[in-house]
């Protein structure tokens, strides 16, 4: 059988939104004429921002949002899914959301995922980055989506480090886990394939991680390496280490993940009598 297609995408993002949603743009389309069905982009595809004053003056509602407006048109017009991470008005003037998107095929936003886990880290004599000074949390788990590829779950970025919300997509329905991110160089180089292949590996789901990539500005940097995992923990898709606009694509064995899931059922062997079910 020839399974679906997924591409993760992979760029670096300036401040300039209608750059950027060029380039998003130009990515769907080849991964279209490569006969991808659902394409991911990296957390913050919108815009990276070089102050949090910038990023609020910058952050509309979805509905506004020229940058969403030209990714659902493309959507439409090449019959192909989305999922990509942007910048979401709150009903506070100091705050926003960090959301994550799913497009359908027709053009709409069927599903937006708000963060729930704010990256805030104080170092003292080292650096501070405080997400949740600018950022408001998320506090919905949205049940996984139907897609041409199977079963897709959000998360975002820092998630990533929560087992729990894997393992409560997992429990839903989620063939597909999902994290688009931004992941410092730092900690990148320590602990992006570890933790994406950890979550693959516990679920037994497909990950899909789209994630930016070089130098967004003085201040700023991400690591890249936006990967496809099947649900065994291999990588199975890995993009360019450059920082020009990149796909990295695979098929989706939806048999291959249910071969997996019956010869090792951790689902059912879990010790709900001695530790509490995770929904």
């Amino acid at each position: 059988m020839n399974w679906p297609l997924a591409a993760v995408a992979q760029f670096c993002a300036s401040s300039a939104i209608s750059r950027n949603a060029t380039i998003c743009s130009e990515l769907v389309e080849r991964a279209a004429a490569q006969g991808v069905k659902t394409v991911f982009f990296p957390e913050a595809s919108d815009f990276i921002a070089e102050s949090t004053k910038e990023s609020i003056q910058l952050t509309t509602s979805l509905k506004e949002s020229s940058f969403v407006k030209s990714l659902q048109e493309s959507a439409r017009d090449k019959r192909i899914w989305i999922s990509i991470g942007v910048h979401e008005a709150s009903s506070s003037p100091d705050q926003i959301y960090n959301s994550h998107l799913l497009i359908n095929d027709e053009g709409n936003v069927v599903s937006v995922y708000r963060k729930i886990h704010l990256f805030d880290v104080d170092i003292k004599n080292g650096p501070r980055l405080m997400e949740s000074d600018s950022t408001r949390s998320g506090d919905i788990i949205p049940d996984p989506v139907l897609t041409p590829i199977g079963n897709v779950a959000q998360q975002t970025c820092y998630d990533l480090r929560f087992a729990e919300l894997s393992i409560a997509q997992r429990h839903r329905g989620a063939d597909i886990l999902t994290f688009p991110s931004a992941f410092t160089v730092k900690t990148g180089q320590a602990h992006w394939e570890p933790l994406l292949r950890a979550r693959a590996i516990e679920t037994q789901t497909y990950v899909i991680a789209a994630a930016q990539i070089g130098q967004h500005n003085s201040k700023r940097s991400s690591f890249g390496n936006s990967m496809i995992i099947d649900p065994w923990g291999t990588v199975i898709a890995r993009a360019s280490e450059s920082t020009t606009p990149s796909l990295a694509i695979a098929p989706i064995d939806l048999d291959y993940l249910e071969k997996i899931r019956a010869e090792m059922p951790v689902m059912t062997h879990r010790k709900n009598d001695v530790y509490p079910k995770i929904y």
